[in-house]
């Protein structure tokens, strides 16, 4: 899948599309809380396959129950189609709908 530069119309779109995630630094930003370290882990793996897919990969942390991830496209040199398809995938695996 290709990436495609995100406008300034589709950057302002990305508040009410993914109204969980936020603009950090030029990046889309969105932090989780789990139960536990494995609930956490469990859900990195499955963000993991769901990226694998897309051929793009997230900025990520872990702290124990805690997943931090920010989504950007360096070949773009910003936000691209590629970190708003991730972004909505990752919402509905959080979700349990994925």
């Amino acid at each position: 899948m290709r990436a495609q530069p995100l406008d300034d119309a589709a950057i302002s779109a990305l508040a009410t599309d993914l109204p969980d995630w936020s603009l950090v630094n030029g990046k889309l930003h969105r932090e989780f809380r789990f139960a536990d370290f494995s609930a956490a882990f469990g859900f990195m793996t499955r963000v993991a396959l769901a990226a694998e897919t897309l051929g793009h990969h997230p900025e990520w942390s872990n702290v124990w129950n805690r997943v931090s991830i920010d989504l950007t496209t360096h070949d773009t040199g910003g936000l691209s189609t590629l970190d708003r398809d991730l972004a909505a995938r990752i919402d509905r695996i959080h979700s349990g709908t994925a």
